[in-house]
């Protein structure tokens, strides 16, 4: 009996989910598995393996940001164009999953600044076209859940992903620049993960004109980008959350055990983010995430205890499954659906310029100022985007 009623809940959680919506959750497991085995270890590489500087790792983090979502843009209006989500996406994933070992082949910051930019061109050229494909296999009523869905997969890898690597690190004897050639394997899975998906059925037939449809999206989406651009100039790299945990003298296995964690906080939060979004609204939870934020931020610039700075981690996963769920949920609902991969493109390419202002500026002040500014210039720029997403963001899509 309680099997049954186990059963009959489970099914009212995922109730208007489908088959590729879950697909497309293992391929972001995946694909963050292979990523996240060098995130958290790319930024002591540069710093302690190639000797660059705190600036260095905000040009090559801020640059590879920036293309990932400048590209998502193109991407998505490609995917729209062509009505054709499916091999865009699945391009992109395996271009990813091929780019990871040249990273670790790489003897200056420089050849790590051009393999990083290609991994996460790759990334852009899948992403959009991926968001799309989620967007379509939920009704509107059930999209924040299935944005959470995929939150879960992409979250859950980057908790796994750090794991990993310090297993193999630690456990096995693999040097560091092993583990960028290592990546290849979860990459390949996931692009194999998005072969089994069944391409969404709803599009409009593809469109014979040339152009980025930017005149068709409403004033409501342009608004919503504004507050978007407005908190990501202060929304900078995770790589210095994670150079911060190592100026307090953490080990690297402490400093990676500590942003698994983080990533692990996300991927548990991340499904019921979309799903209060979907029954409380998105502008609440939108905000909520902001607030966090702030909180994490303040906390970052001024707390130096080891303890303090893994609960700060912990929020900051929440505010990692929130933003990430509740904002692509957003773009998708404030534009028609055939335009959805455009919609949630251009929203994430503002993202990413934000992005790239946000890790230039977060590394010159780290580097002359000193770290306490960078978390102060973001805590400023998400009150500020408090502010703004208040009065601009509508409650409801048009």
């Amino acid at each position: 009996m309680r099997f049954l009623q186990c059963y009959v809940c489970l099914r009212r959680v995922f109730a208007g989910l489908t088959r590729n919506t879950f697909l497309l959750a293992f391929a972001s497991l995946f694909a963050d598995i292979s990523t996240e085995m060098l995130y958290p270890i790319l930024p002591v590489f540069l710093t302690e393996t190639l000797g660059a500087t705190g600036s260095v790792v905000g040009i090559v983090e801020g640059t590879a940001t920036a293309v990932q979502y400048i590209w998502q843009g193109v991407a998505g209006w490609l995917s729209d164009h062509f009505q054709r989500p499916k091999p865009i996406a699945l391009t992109g994933y395996v271009v990813a999953a091929l780019s990871k070992p040249l990273i670790g082949l790489s003897s200056s910051w420089q050849r790590v600044l051009g393999a990083r930019a290609l991994d996460r061109f790759a990334t852009g050229t899948r992403s959009a076209p991926r968001d799309a494909m989620i967007a379509a296999s939920a009704d509107p009523e059930h999209r924040g859940k299935a944005f959470g869905l995929e939150g879960i997969g992409d979250n859950l890898g980057a908790c796994v992903g750090p794991l990993i690597a310090i297993a193999l690190l630690s456990w096995f004897g693999f040097d560091i620049r092993s583990i960028f050639l290592l990546a290849v394997v979860p990459g390949l899975i996931a692009a194999a993960m998005i072969l089994l998906i069944r391409e969404p059925s709803d599009h409009a037939p593809a469109k014979a004109t040339i152009g980025f449809n930017l005149r068709r999206f409403p004033p409501s989406y342009w608004r919503y980008l504004a507050v978007t651009a407005v908190f990501g100039i202060g929304n900078s790299s995770n790589s210095f959350l994670i150079l911060r945990t190592r100026d307090l003298g953490e080990s690297l296995t402490s400093t990676v055990l500590i942003y698994a964690m983080f990533n692990f906080v996300a991927a548990v939060t991340s499904y019921p983010a979309g799903y209060l979004s979907d029954h409380l609204g998105r502008k609440k939870i939108l905000l909520a995430s902001f607030a966090v934020f702030l909180i994490v931020y303040l906390g970052f610039s001024s707390m130096s205890n080891v303890w303090l700075i893994g609960g700060l981690f912990v929020l900051y996963g929440v505010f990692e499954a929130a933003y990430r769920a509740v904002g692509k949920a957003l773009a998708t609902d404030f534009v028609p659906a055939e335009l959805r991969a455009s919609g949630v493109g251009w929203y994430s390419a503002t993202v990413g310029l934000s992005g790239l202002i946000a890790s230039l500026v977060g590394g010159q002040l780290w580097t002359h100022v000193g770290p306490a500014s960078t978390f102060l210039f973001g805590a400023v720029m998400s009150a500020l985007g408090i502010v703004a997403a208040m009065f601009l963001v509508p409650q409801k899509s048009s």
